[in-house]
């Protein structure tokens, strides 16, 4: 139920609750995962109950209540039971904020589990070592790496141990896939999509063969046998052969209904990389944007022609010099200081007496060098303020003539500030556009040399100026939905070729947008974080989250610990009934983690750390079973009695 009046506590007394603070987009998904997947009870602490996210927060099933105060003090805590509470979400407000209610949050229940938003990580760590079992998280961090890898059309991976698992689907999937992570992929109705479909086992091609053969199966002449028909969401016919073993006549494969059309439903699969791919542009292509981004100041076509005579005159006085002397270093040296109008000048004594330097000719050539000098320095001179002038830092610098195949960033709030940071730090190229001059990723951009364009004008305005016709990819990640629609579709009516991501909340929103657009992503920043912070105020740790299109793929480690409910437990038993894949297992007695474990009857012991892929129900209920401890009753026990 839900709490009436301003300020007031729950109506019923309550215990073993968690409360999250905040009602954001981010609150709101948070707390559906607490309420769907945990089945917890869940208090809410909003400022207003009017704005954002929290009149729908009110009307989620399983809220306990809502409770509305203007700011986290001890007479909201109290009001929102703290001492009597499991945990407690602080997603919202600033990192200053967060600190202070975490600390008080303390104050009141020493064995409350913290989780709270931070910013500024660094900032987090340390305040994690104040906290008696706490943990700082960034929604922005954890879902930019989803929209720097959209924005580049590859898959966003997930670091393990050295290892870089990233999600590929059909075609990509190669042989040394981790495991099938998604089947019925319908870009036209994603909600078909499974996540961790059926596990098949490691031996499902050899049942699938012998399911189809039988003791009389079919075998064609010469001892080829007849290929087993691909079930959904199973592995490729190519695939099926290989680990079964079975030959195929070439020519002799079943074409499938419909002459041509591809099978209904696309696949996805895990897989791990070596290191992570970079996007490195070469020496030569970085040059030839150095070029053309000079070749600004010369737009105009009256200065081109001016400045192209000047050269030509240049050149010619220069040959005229090298013809008379015949010293190409004393040319040059001559030349230059011609240029600069520092050059000495034949007098008209050293003439009369015979000891002039070169004659007429030379003097004509040293003077149509000098006029030509006074041509060129100007441009010189504003080339070298630009340069110096855009390179210090903090100063505003505008895409230049030379950008190309860059991303343009819209909004630099927190994800479009580490989105901007991230495709940086890979080598791409960048540049942000923002309306607001106070934004906090506006000097942090600066201060890497990236480019921003400023201004509230029209989106056509400002795309324009961010050079849309030569870029790879626009991705809008502002906070609203209607805003970042606009911009991507600006952006497509402006370069049809160019790839947009766009940062959505609404799924039916999204679901649309896929089906109009082509070369388009969507992600949401509340929907990829949610799921960490869920698992993170249950003291469980996610490493990261893997998109398949608008679904969330988790990747996590978990400990056994003495009391955990895994103790005892198989792969079988983790993997049943489904949502949970075991991907690595890092045993008691051994040092490293290894992949891909035969044994999946081996139970699990005090010490042994496992690695799975998850969906958000699979890892809740993986939560669910490894924070049950030993109650006093033994569940073979109470089976026997039952019997």
């Amino acid at each position: 139920m839900t709490s009436e009046g301003w300020g007031t506590p729950p109506v019923e007394p309550i215990s073993q609750h968690y409360i999250v603070c905040g009602g954001n987009a981010l609150a709101h998904r948070l707390i559906l995962e607490l309420v769907e997947h945990y089945e917890v009870p869940v208090v809410v602490l909003v400022a207003d109950r009017t704005r954002d996210h929290a009149p729908r927060i009110e009307q989620l099933p399983g809220v306990a209540a809502v409770v509305e105060y203007t700011s986290i003090t001890d007479e909201a805590l109290r009001a929102v039971s703290i001492g009597t509470a499991r945990g407690l979400a602080l997603v919202e407000g600033s990192d200053q904020e967060n600190i202070h209610a975490a600390l008080s949050a303390q104050n009141h229940n020493p064995d409350i589990r913290i989780v709270f938003r931070m910013f500024n990580q660094r900032l987090g760590e340390n305040i994690e070592r104040l906290l008696r079992n706490g943990a700082a998280l960034s929604g922005s961090a954890t879902a930019a790496p989803a929209f720097a890898a959209a924005a580049l059309g590859r898959p966003n991976s997930v670091e393990i141990d050295g290892r870089y698992l990233h999600i590929a689907f059909d075609d990509a999937i190669t042989s040394d896939r981790v495991c099938v992570v998604a089947d019925q992929i319908d870009r036209q109705d994603l909600s078909k999509i499974r996540l961790l479909p059926e596990q098949q086992g490691d031996s499902a091609a050899f049942v699938r063969l012998a399911r189809e053969f039988g003791d009389d199966g079919p075998i064609r002449p010469g001892g080829v046998r007849r290929e087993p028909v691909r079930e959904a969401g199973a592995e490729t016919r190519a695939e099926i052969r290989a680990e079964a073993g079975a030959e195929v006549a070439p020519g002799t494969e079943p074409e499938p209904e419909g002459e041509g059309e591809e099978e209904p439903g696309g696949t996805a699969a895990l897989q791990v990389l070596r290191i992570e791919p970079r996007e490195p542009i070469g020496w030569r292509r970085r040059l030839r944007w150095r070029v053309l981004d000079t070749m600004r100041f010369f737009t105009s076509a009256r200065m081109r022609l001016v400045l192209l005579t000047a050269f030509a005159a240049v050149l010619m006085a220069f040959g005229v010099l090298w013809y008379l002397n015949r010293n190409f270093g004393w040319t040059v040296y001559i030349s230059l200081l011609d240029l600069a109008g520092a050059a000495q000048p034949d007098q008209l004594s050293d003439i009369a007496a015979g000891s002039g330097t070169g004659g007429f000719w030379q003097r004509v050539a040293q003077v149509v060098i000098t006029i030509c000098g006074i041509t060129f320095a100007p441009v010189a001179t504003a080339i070298a303020v630009e340069v110096l002038g855009s390179g210090r830092r903090g100063q505003p610098r505008s895409p230049g003539a030379g950008t190309r195949d860059h991303v343009i960033v819209v909004g630099l709030g927190n994800v479009g500030t580490r989105v901007a940071t991230q495709l940086h730090e890979l080598g791409v190229p960048v540049v942000c556009m923002e309306r607001d001059p106070q934004a906090r990723g506006v000097a942090a951009v600066r201060a890497l040399g990236i480019p921003v364009v400023m201004g509230d004008g029209p989106f056509e305005e400002q795309l324009r100026r961010a050079r849309l016709k030569h870029s790879r990819a626009l991705v809008a990640v502002s906070g609203d939905d209607a805003t970042n629609l606009e911009a991507a579709l600006e952006a497509r009516h402006g370069n049809p070729e160019v790839r947009v991501v766009v940062r959505l909340f609404d799924d039916d929103f999204a679901g649309h947008f896929y089906k109009t657009l082509d070369n388009a992503a969507s992600r949401s920043v509340s929907y990829l974080a949610a799921p960490a912070f869920a698992a993170a105020l249950m003291g469980r740790e996610v490493r990261g989250t893997l998109s398949v299109f608008r679904h969330a793929l988790l990747i996590a480690e978990l400990a056994v610990e003495d009391g955990s409910g895994l103790i005892g437990l198989n792969r079988h038993d983790l993997e049943d009934p489904g949502g949970v894949r075991v991907i690595a297992v890092r045993f008691a007695r051994g040092a490293h983690l290894q992949w891909g474990v035969p044994d999946r009857t081996r139970r699990l012991t005090p010490g042994d750390r496992i690695v799975v892929a998850a969906t958000r129900s699979g890892l809740a209920r993986l939560n669910t079973v490894a924070l049950e401890e030993d109650s006093g009753e033994d569940p073979e026990e109470g089976a026997g009695e039952a019997g």
